[in-house]
């Protein structure tokens, strides 16, 4: 008998220069096949691998093996095969194309036996160990466009949306293939295709032929098999998706056609169009390669984006709640099949659960990035969902503009007068994958025998050699840097040297928080010895980490809530609380005053204080039939009417004084749609309306009530016949004139926008309840009409010329949140691709660590949540162009950037609650609250000085001419740069029994003057630098208890006051809160403003042009004042 054992193939050489990391095949004495490399082998560089170590049994096991085996054989008795301990049989080196296959041949084991039992074969497996200094996710992004060569009898268009396709619907996914290789590396990219999602069923690349019968279960999977089964496996199982990999056939066992819903064809020929732009690029050598694969994931995931844009817009975040029978509704109907399977997978809800967590991944980026002109537009004010005009257009001819992701269109800020928005130039490019350049690292050769000295020494010049890059690496280049820290650290643990690992992975903080191997240190904290732990203690940023490590256990031993459920009807009686948790749920409102006041409506009939179910189902389905309205206008009517109106409500055709027709709202303006006549009549814009009551018309012997509207800009009254519905039109009219006047006084959109809400819900009251109380009880939702007539709605005439615009940085929450800090960064002049958008940012820091980011140039909402840690924020400072600092009480700086929108670096320096930030000559400064000032290098985020000084509490610092000036409670001090006290400035002794001292100040320099506030004084302090003994003016500000804080603007100096007594408008009752302004020169107040109905936090300028105030959460708003 003649048996061999390991003849290499062509296909294992192949897999072994693609760098799969590990390999096994059983390998039969009868392969003879001969060694072909296919061309592309020869575009791959020939070092990728460092080393390829093949395991096995030996010789002399094998044939004591067989010996037993024979001997077993002649006394006709069976015995079980014993197990065989692996040994190195080999190593090779590169290079490995190079080699002949003689060559192979020789550097593999063979066995030679007696040729007495011709009929025995013995089969015995290798295992491969490739050894590579490219991790296995980097090697294999880097091996994607091998799919492409895999692929090239088919089109992508033709196989790759149908696998996809399959993938997103969960459905049972059998790759077939000659090279078992191609297996691993077609599923892998497959996956990647599918981020940010995640397969979530039985993943299988390779499967063994004793396992076919894997492919019979019920559930959905994605396997691999080698395509010599592909007929069998077609003929035993049913319903299989079956995709020949080195054919580029997809079918479906048991069927002619597969049978499944196709991807909506708007995203597919998205897709399809930039596919095609590939295939020029197929041929291009490995110096294309990483740009071309760049493409290949960007497209993949344009294609996700154009699928799932809109389902952020049907989610409740509070109550984690997706509402998924609207979100199909707004779907077209040939798409709603295919988004129906796909929102039952298991892959989907992982999406979902991702976006309720807020992770802010490449979907989200993209996402962002891509939107639309109209899309920002729609993120300044929260409007009930309707079709306006342009979306109604596009369906009409079957092009949705927001389907071109490249397609970017910016609005400026929109007039809330009538005239079309001005439209501004913007930088259209899209946002790439960001990817980290090429860099070679050469690892130390790698020891021919591995016993423990040489695998020490491995090491040891690894490490070296590690240190060396470390040191090597410019700062500006952190994630090179982190990636090194991250190896070095791995190799420390690997040398049990704890504390050189901790030190590596502590070092991630100020690079690349996303790497930190959070369970790594876990365990490394956790196995520290006594001896270790005392030496860790004494080394403060080990210690640090520690602490954090030990804090955020604590914190993660509570599970946070991963659910996503589905919204249901109720089926029980509402009280208050859970009714207004229900329509929170099912996407109506957020506003929780508002749903009080809908709750009142519901329940008005006497002392009934629960809603029924069937009375909430009947007020539902008449909301939702309402938002699903599709008015038909004609194309003569659409051209009058701007393209961001929407037809909210349509009476039946009545008679009128223009004549019979019908009368619709949008949310600027009525018009009559004349019946037999196209066109449309323009009955009057919100802000024109002067009067609107209800007169009763004579007809025969009865009185007929009709409603009249009396405009500014007609002289005769336009009068309607509305019949039963005349009360409940009155109600929505007289609503929507209120909210257009208040929006209009306080400059705020977002009231236009609440009133039109109001006036939906009236809508929606007055249809389920059809009884005679149903006006009464829709007129409790008319909310501004009603508190026109109890307050006045004046805005006094300085603040009306002052105040340019208001924001709701909490849009998408239930309830406002307080604005503790606001941060203008200015845009750029020049943006390349890379750097994304140029326009300038506004930072909002909600409570808990929330961060908003506006587009400062149309005041839109960029990201509606960047979540830094769980702590409030109490200061922020825009560091060079790309980052932004910001400083929480948890007493950690936290670098975001501003391209990504994301934190990946964290500085954990200060001991404290993070108080304040200063910048001098672009060297960053920030302090906490028990003294602590640190100097920063804004490159290498290392600290360059440390000072120390003694205080109750150090609230803020600034930097003039080299001098450190530090409000600190009861004085203000000015420190050298060595930490010594130049002068001191002392709270006024009338003012030291107060229970607060400083808490603000501004220095004007060119003058030599001090300004400070303090919270429970209601007078400005103006002292000369030069002699701080007392302040040589005291400025008193009327009928204000405190000062909150303060800026210079040019010559004026901005304060944001607070006070006792109730302020005219919606303030009534509420705290008094106003912005001064005091001109520096004759220290006189030039201006008293008033916008908020809460104190005032913050204010920020900028670029001297505007000053933006942010106030607490009964407020929760930005106020944006012009700067004359």
């Amino acid at each position: 008998m003649v048996f061999r054992v390991g003849r290499l193939s062509g296909r294992i050489i192949q897999s072994l220069v693609l760098l799969f990391p590990t390999a096994w095949r059983g390998l039969s004495g009868s392969l003879q096949e001969t060694m072909a490399l296919p061309p592309m082998m020869d575009q791959l560089p020939p070092a990728l691998l460092e080393a390829c170590v093949i395991l096995g049994a030996s010789y002399d096991k094998l044939k004591e093996l067989y010996q037993s085996r024979q001997q077993c054989s002649d006394c006709n008795g069976t015995a079980e095969l014993p197990l065989l301990e692996p040994e190195v049989l080999h190593i090779l080196a590169p290079p490995f194309l190079s080699r002949s296959l003689a060559e192979w041949e020789e550097s593999i084991v063979f066995l030679e036996g007696s040729p007495v039992l011709t009929s025995t074969r013995l089969y015995s497996p290798y295992g491969f160990c490739l050894i590579s200094k490219y991790p296995y996710y980097t090697a294999l992004k880097d091996c994607l466009s091998c799919l492409l060569v895999q692929l090239r009898t088919c089109h992508l268009s033709d196989m790759e949306e149908r696998v996809l396709s399959c993938l997103l619907q969960e459905q049972r996914v059998v790759l077939f293939s000659a090279d078992w290789a191609q297996l691993t590396l077609v599923a892998e990219s497959l996956l990647l295709f599918l981020k940010p999602m995640s397969w979530q069923q039985p993943y299988v690349p390779v499967l063994a032929s004793t396992m076919l019968d894997f492919l019979m279960a019920p559930t959905a999977f994605l396997m691999g098999c080698h395509r010599s089964h592909f007929e069998e496996v077609a003929a035993e199982t049913d319903d299989l998706i079956l995709i020949n990999i080195d054919v580029g056939s997809v079918s479906m066992s048991g069927r002619e056609t597969l049978g499944l819903p196709e991807i909506p064809a708007a995203a597919a020929e998205c897709f399809t169009q930039s596919c095609s732009d590939l295939n020029e690029q197929r041929a291009q050598k490995r110096a294309w390669q990483s740009s071309l694969n760049t493409d290949i994931q960007r497209i993949a995931l344009e294609l996700l984006v154009n699928i799932f844009r809109d389902v952020s817009s049907h989610l409740n975040f509070e109550h984690r709640v997706f509402n998924s029978e609207e979100f199909l509704k707004t779907r077209e109907p040939a798409e709603q099949l295919f988004y129906k399977m796909v929102l039952e997978t298991h892959i989907f809800h992982s999406f979902l659960r991702d976006r309720l967590n807020r992770k802010m991944d490449a979907f989200d980026r993209m996402e962002l990035h891509t939107r639309s002109g109209m899309q920002k537009t729609k993120c300044m004010v929260e409007n009930p969902r309707r079709p306006t005009m342009q979306e109604l257009q596009a369906r009409r001819s079957s092009c949705l503009p927001e389907a071109k992701l490249h397609k970017r269109l910016g609005l400026s800020l929109p007039n809330l007068g009538d005239g079309p928005p001005i439209a501004f130039q913007r930088h259209a490019s899209l946002t790439k994958i960001t990817a980290l350049h090429d860099s070679i690292f050469k690892l130390p050769e790698f020891p021919s025998f591995l016993t423990l000295q040489s695998t020490q020494r491995f090491y040891n010049e690894l490490l070296l050699l590690l240190g060396k890059a470390i040191f090597c690496v410019p700062p500006e280049n952190s994630a090179l840097l982190a990636r090194f820290c991250y190896l070095r650290g791995f190799i420390n643990t690997l040398c049990f040297r704890r504390l050189e690992a901790l030190s590596d992975f502590q070092n991630l903080y100020k690079t690349d928080t996303a790497i930190f191997p959070t369970q790594l240190v876990t365990w490394l904290v956790d196995s520290l010895q006594r001896e270790e732990r005392q030496l860790a203690d004494r080394r403060p940023d080990l210690k640090r980490l520690i602490l954090k490590v030990k804090t955020d256990g604590e914190r993660l031993s509570v599970q946070p809530d991963e659910r996503v459920k589905r919204f249901v009807l109720p089926r029980t009686r509402l009280p208050r609380a859970e009714f207004v948790r229900c329509v929170q749920e099912s996407g109506i409102v957020k506003d929780v005053p508002t749903i009080h006041r809908l709750f009142d409506a519901l329940t008005d009939d006497g002392d009934q204080q629960q809603v029924d179910p069937d009375l909430f189902k009947v007020f539902y389905t008449f909301w939702k039939e309402a938002e699903a309205q599709d008015v038909n206008l004609p194309p003569e009517v659409v051209d009058h009417l701007d393209n961001n109106e929407c037809v909210y409500k349509l009476s039946l055709c009545v008679k009128t004084s223009r004549g019979v027709g019908k009368i619709a709202m949008t949310q600027k303006r009525l018009f009559l749609l004349k019946a037999g006549r196209p066109g449309l009549w323009e009955i009057a814009k919100f802000r024109e309306i002067k009067e609107v009551k209800i007169w009763s018309a004579p007809f025969l012997r009865l009185r007929v009530p009709s409603l009249h509207i009396h405009t500014s800009c007609r002289a005769e009254v336009f009068e309607a016949n509305l019949k039963t519905e005349t009360h409940l039109w009155d109600l929505v009219v007289r609503e929507m004139w209120a909210g257009r006047k208040m929006a209009d006084q306080h400059k705020d959109p977002q009231y236009m926008a609440q009133a039109l809400t109001n006036v939906l819900l009236m809508d929606a009251v007055a249809g389920c309840l059809q009884s005679q109380r149903s006006i009464c009880s829709a007129s409790k939702l008319a909310y501004f009409d009603r508190i026109k007539h109890e307050v006045p709605m004046m805005v006094p005439e300085t603040t009306s010329e002052t105040l340019k615009h208001r924001v709701n940085p909490s849009l998408d929450l239930a309830e406002p949140q307080t604005v503790h800090v606001l941060l203008y960064t200015p845009g750029q002049l020049s943006c390349s691709e890379t750097e994304g958008d140029g326009n300038p940012k506004l930072w909002v820091a909600l409570s808990g660590g929330r961060v908003v980011v506006f587009d400062a140039s149309s005041w839109s909402m960029l990201q509606d949540c960047v979540q830094v840690g769980n702590s409030q924020l109490n200061c922020m400072l825009g560091v060079d162009q790309d980052q932004v600092w910001m400083g929480s009480q948890d007493s950690v700086i936290y670098v975001v950037d501003t391209r990504s929108m994301s934190c990946h670096k964290q500085l954990t320096e200060h001991r404290h609650e993070v108080t304040g930030f200063s910048v001098y000559s672009h060297q960053p400064y920030s302090c906490s609250c028990e003294g602590s000032i640190l100097l920063w290098d804004p490159f290498s985020l290392t600290v360059k000085r440390q000072l120390q000084i003694t205080c109750d509490r150090l609230s803020s610092i600034q930097v003039h001419n080299g001098m450190l000036w530090c409000c600190c409670g009861n004085s203000i001090l000015e420190l050298r740069q060595n930490g010594a006290l130049q002068r001191r400035v002392s709270l006024p002794d009338d003012l030291l029994s107060k229970p607060s001292g400083f808490n603000s100040f501004v220095l004007i320099t060119e003058q030599g003057q001090l300004w400070t506030g303090c919270a429970d004084s209601g007078e400005l302090c103006v002292w000369h630098t030069k002699d701080p003994k007392s302040p040589f003016k005291r400025i008193p500000l009327q009928g204000i208890s405190g000062v909150n804080c303060m800026i210079r603007v040019k010559d004026q100096i901005w304060v944001g006051c607070w006070g006792d007594g109730a302020l005219g408008g919606l303030c009534s009752g509420q705290v008094k809160s106003q912005v001064l302004v005091v001109d520096a020169g004759s220290h006189l107040v030039q201006k008293e403003l008033q916008a908020h109905s809460d104190t005032i936090h913050t204010l920020c300028s900028a670029e001297d042009r505007y000053v933006l105030s942010g106030s607490g959460h009964r407020d929760g708003k930005i106020a944006i004042w012009k700067v004359e």
